[in-house]
């Protein structure tokens, strides 16, 4: 069988069987009759449809102001109902990326999922208030949905939040899909939910499903699909991101001195710091911010910090040892997670593992044992050196003492051992490189950004406190001479007698004295004169000689930077061009992050005026020729524009049609890079400010307490910058529409909470509508189905910024919590809303169609106002109002189409204007130690009804049953006169009642004898007819109530045999329910034994 060969098939060439294959075969190309429609009409159906679908896909084209080279880790929010598994997915998706286990997530995570993507995950628990925080900074919403429960309120309500702030990403994902055990019923749920989820986001939205979890975490198999989903997922800049600087924190530090908190008992203002990656626009340091949750603040420094979770590169990942290829870099600061973090703050140490404070049967390592040390510690450094005493033995009674009559002599005569000490420990403390000697200070500013370096140190460097004085060395000089201080100085090396080795040997070392002097200023030179007669002359003002020789060396090599000399001094550009330097600073006022010379700069008197250029004749000169100036006439308007092309080829100035907008547009091509090319980057941060993708440090001053003692890293921090617009209250006009979800209808003059922008507050709104374009009406209410306009008070926003209102933001609310949805129109202050006012009043003489009306104006003054208005009665007579009346006051005269009665009201419609209440209440939920407890302003039956008070009332409001008795109208007469002039169709038509009997009713009827006898007749037969009905009706009763007994006994017969066949049903229901409960408990003790 090894050996067997199969020959290839060949097919036919030739023959009969060729020939029927060939047949078969059809002609390539495309057939057009195939595919042309059967009629025209759905042909255009067809079309339309195509070119709808086109122009569906086509959006406006946005700018996307993040930087392609490194731009900041996508913002993933883990959004869902309690009980969901969103931890679970969190911490599945960090350990997809990172290759760590949580042990406890809280805050953002930051991993590194490619080489130009880092994703930070942030779980989004179910308040309210961070629902809407999280919905306005996701890039990209995991949102869970518990398959075997279905949709919640809270799903529902974050997408109406997602919709009104810029609907981002979202991806659904079904979990619990293992509870559901039928595979008809999981197949069935997974469709109806996907459905249901389509008609929400969009149709075609992806969902994923979780089938179970293993080991704590969800499938790898699954995990995995969703992470490359998130990998390669691009995402659509939003209008409102896409404009603000804005940041998640995901650290949080208080430098607040802890002297100043524990004299004011924890109730003074902290100064905090937050950290976190730069989105959106560029960040400035004179930029407002808003915290949502906390309030406005302003910022007091930005730093630039090293990036905690770099992207990967060719050169990070040869450095990285092999241990650490299969560890990824993980930032989370809120969750304990990563090892040493440099920062100007602090060093932060994560010691793996746990371990107690208390428990000494533990071996700790020498670092857990120097924290544990350190948080001992309860007095400062000062303290505890104050206290100390210096013992010689160990059995000494008594401590060392210090004689203070000696202790001067001592500082200027100590011993030699202790001053090499001295110099010794001074040396240790600093080094050379490269010809320039840097001390530790200068040391740790150069490198506080290279994390590397710093791990690489281990140490940290608290700094000097005191500047350190450099003297002169006197190694070389006798110890006679080094005691009676005579120390000869010369101008060069060779008079001391040093050979040209030895001096450049020591040229670029700095050098310390074993004995130190100090260097004096002038005044105590001039005063050390006066009682010293030996001092050479070469010798007077030395130190300020040397001084102002080493200003004059420094100015002329150091090359001036102008733009930091405009933008970091507040100089005047007078001062800047005569050569003064930035004016001191105090040394309370100098922060960490800048270090600056203080130096003072002399004015010279006999300087010209550096203001004006200074010109030369042989300039000047050369406004005399003809050719410049032909030159120059073309480039304005009164010059020959018509010349030749010889003079547009030798004018340079003189540009082509069309070439601005060249130059223009070449000008905005290029990148921002070059612009700013040569400026030094703190330089370039104070005029552009700080890029979107770093990792920046914002320190901010005067926030409450309360941010800081009730802080809780499961509610996300935002940092949101504002535009200069932004800062500034004033009255808003929106749209607004009630949504169709809320039960209760909204009212004028009822709080609102609204999320507009970063900002959440509370507001009174007062709901209007267009009244044809001529005034805008208040409304009581808002109307059902149909947008309204609403005017409040509070934070300026941009026109058509997307907002949403609530009632509450309490968790026990059970109805749906968005109450209103809509968009900013206007923030003009001008617009006037008019309310409806009705006056009326009654008249208490007329006079034809004039009339004397009261009652419905005050005093003369308010007829004034109203002179000329139009009033009109409830019959619908219209008039209008001429002239005040002396007596009685606010009587008036008007004028009508008709006489009016005394018992008719007048009234005068008018409108009056009013204005929303100036009232703004930000929410600040993150102050509170329960952050889902806010409650702003309550109205009066809130209030009311939580403190148990009844509703007074009053005697006036209460309702009285009201008796109108019948109006008896007159009747109407015409006079003859009038009746005569009028048509016959128009004279009234009234006949007196007649006094006299009629013939009809006078006659007298008398009856033949036949005509009584056929009545008679007639009488009987009806008689007779009436008899027949009744004992008709009497028998059909009868038969009704017999048949009516008997479909009683079928009915009561037929419930009998129902009831029969129950029990029979049910008795054996129970006996199987019961053999199940036997089967199982069987099954669970055979369990129990093996």
């Amino acid at each position: 069988m090894e050996t067997q060969t199969h020959k290839p098939h060949r097919p036919a060439q030739s023959g009969s069987k060729a020939e029927k294959k060939g047949k078969g075969k059809q002609k390539t190309g495309f057939n057009e009759k195939a595919f042309a429609p059967k009629s025209g009409r759905r042909a255009d159906r067809q079309a339309r449809r195509n070119v709808e679908r086109d122009e569906a896909r086509l959006h406006v084209p946005l700018v996307n102001r993040t930087p392609d080279d490194e731009p900041p880790p996508v913002i993933i929010a883990i959004v869902g109902p309690p009980g969901v598994g969103k931890t679970t997915l969190l911490k599945s998706l960090v350990r997809r990326y990172a290759k760590q286990t949580l042990t406890e997530a809280k805050g953002p995570i930051t991993v590194v999922a490619g080489k130009k993507r880092r994703l930070t995950f942030i779980e989004c628990n179910s308040d309210l208030n961070s629902m809407i925080d999280i919905g306005k900074v996701a890039d990209l919403v995991l949102l869970m949905i518990d398959g075997s429960y279905g949709f919640e309120m809270e799903t529902f309500e974050f997408l109406n939040i997602l919709q009104a702030h810029g609907f981002p990403k979202v991806i659904g994902i079904l979990t619990h899909l293992d509870l559901i055990k039928k595979q008809a019923t999981l197949r069935a749920t997974k469709k109806l939910l996907k459905r249901r989820f389509w008609n929400e986001i969009y149709q075609g939205a992806k969902l994923f499903y979780l089938s179970g979890v293993l080991n704590g975490r969800y499938p790898d198999t699954e995990i995995l699909n969703l992470s490359r989903f998130i990998s390669v997922m691009k995402f659509r800049p939003l209008v409102f991101r896409n404009t603000h600087p804005y940041l998640l924190a995901d650290r949080i530090e208080d430098l607040t001195p802890r002297e100043e908190i524990r004299t004011s008992k924890g109730r003074c203002d902290r100064t905090v710091t937050l950290y976190g990656y730069l989105r959106g626009t560029n960040l400035r340091q004179s930029t407002k911010v808003h915290i949502p949750g906390v309030g406005d603040m302003d910022i007091k420094t930005v730093a630039k910090l090293g990036d905690p979770c770099p992207l990967p590169d060719a050169d990070s990942e040869k450095r990285r040892k092999l241990s650490e290829k299969k560890k990824l870099l993980v930032h989370a600061p809120m969750s304990d997670v990563g090892g040493v973090m440099y920062d100007k703050d602090a060093v932060w140490i994560n010691v793996p593992g746990n371990f107690t404070r208390g428990a000494t049967d533990v071996p700790h390592g020498e670092g857990e044992r120097m924290v544990i040390d350190l948080q001992d510690v309860d007095k400062t450094l000062e303290e505890t050196v104050a206290r100390s005493n210096i013992r010689l033995f160990g059995s000494s009674s008594n401590p060392l003492t210090i004689d203070t009559r000696h202790h001067n002599r001592e500082n200027s005569y100590g011993d030699d051992d202790a001053e090499e000490d001295e110099d010794a420990s001074q040396g240790d403390s600093e080094f050379e490189e490269e010809g320039e000697v840097f001390s530790e200070d200068e040391q740790d500013d150069e490198g506080s950004g290279e994390e590397d370096e710093q791990f690489r140190t281990g140490s940290l460097n608290t700094g000097r406190h005191a500047a350190r004085t450099i003297v002169r060395s006197t190694h070389g000089f006798s110890s006679k001479e080094k005691e009676e201080g005579d120390v000869a100085f010369a101008d060069s090396d060779s008079e001391l007698g040093l050979s040209d080795d030895e001096g450049r040997g020591r040229a670029g070392e700095v050098m310390y004295a074993d004995d130190e002097k100090e260097i004096l200023s002038d005044d105590e030179e001039e005063f050390d004169e006066d009682n010293e007669d030996n001092v050479p002359a070469w010798k007077s003002g030395l130190a300020a000689k040397a001084s102002a020789a080493f200003e004059e060396l420094n100015r002329r090599k150091r090359r001036k930077d102008w733009v930091a000399m405009i933008y970091s001094s507040s100089l005047s550009p007078e001062q800047i061009t005569n050569g003064a330097d930035t004016p001191g600073v105090k040394p309370d006022e100098i922060d960490d992050d800048f270090f600056r010379v203080n130096s003072s700069g002399a004015t010279n008197q006999d300087d010209l005026d550096m203001t004006k250029e200074a010109l030369s004749l042989g300039a000047l000169r050369e406004w005399e020729d003809e050719g410049v100036l032909d030159s120059l006439r073309t480039l304005f308007i009164t010059g020959d524009h018509d010349g030749g092309e010889a003079d547009q080829e030798t004018n340079p100035h003189d540009n082509p049609e069309g070439a601005d907008l060249v130059d223009l547009e070449s000008r905005k091509a290029q990148p921002a890079p070059t612009e700013f090319e040569g400026i030094d980057a703190e330089t370039r941060a104070l005029i552009e400010g700080y890029r979107p993708g770093t990792y920046v440090r914002i320190e901010l001053a005067s926030v409450a307490c309360e941010f800081i003692e009730h802080f809780d890293p499961c509610y996300p921090i935002i940092v949101g910058g504002l535009l200069a617009a932004e800062e500034r209250m004033g009255y808003l006009q929106v749209r607004i529409k009630r949504h169709r979800w809320f039960a209760r209808t909204l009212k004028t003059n009822d709080p609102l909470i609204f999320s507009l922008g970063w900002r959440r507050f509370q507001s009174v709104p007062i709901y209007s509508l267009d009244d044809h374009s001529i005034r805008m009406r208040m409304l009581k209410y808002t109307p059902e189905h149909m947008h309204c306009y609403a005017s409040f008070y509070g934070p300026v926003a941009l026109p058509n910024t997307g907002f949403c209102a609530f009632n509450a933001l309490s968790g026990e609310t059970v109805a749906f919590r968005v109450s209103a949805t809509g968009v900013v129109l206007d923030i003009d202050r001008s617009t006037k809303i008019v309310k409806k006012l009705k006056l009326t009043g009654v008249p208490f003489k007329i006079f034809k169609n004039t009339a004397f009306i009261r009652d419905m104006f005050t005093s003369a003054l308010e007829v004034a106002k109203f002179e000329g208005a139009s009033i009109r009665t409830v019959s619908g007579i219209r008039g209008q109002v001429k002239k005040a009346l002396n007596k009685p006051e606010g009587a008036f005269r008007a004028t009508f189409e008709d006489k009016v009665l005394m018992s008719d009201i007048i009234f005068l419609r008018a409108w009056y204007s009013i204005q929303p209440r100036k009232f703004y209440n930000p929410v600040t939920s993150l102050l509170l130690s329960d952050k889902s407890r806010w409650s702003g302003m309550r109205l009066t039956g809130q209030i009311r009804r939580d403190e148990g008070l009844k509703t007074p009332l009053a005697v006036n409001s209460t309702y009285r049953p009201i008796e109108r008795p019948a109006r008896r109208f007159n009747t109407l007469k015409v006079p003859k006169k009038l009746q005569a002039a009028l048509p016959y169709a128009s004279k009234p038509k009234l006949m007196k009642p007649q006094s006299k009997q009629t013939y009809m009713q006078k006659r007298a009827v008398v009856l033949e004898p036949e005509e009584k006898k056929a009545i008679a007749l007639l009488q009987q037969i009806r008689a007779l007819r009436k008899d027949q009905i009744a004992r008709r009706r009497e028998k059909q009763q009868v038969r009704k109530e017999t048949h009516r007994k008997k479909i009683q006994k079928d009915e009561a017969k037929d419930a009998e045999k129902e009831r029969e066949k129950k029990k029979v049903y049910m008795r054996a229901a129970g006996m199987k329910s019961k053999r199940e409960a036997d089967v199982e408990e069987g099954r669970s003790r055979k369990r129990r034994k093996t």
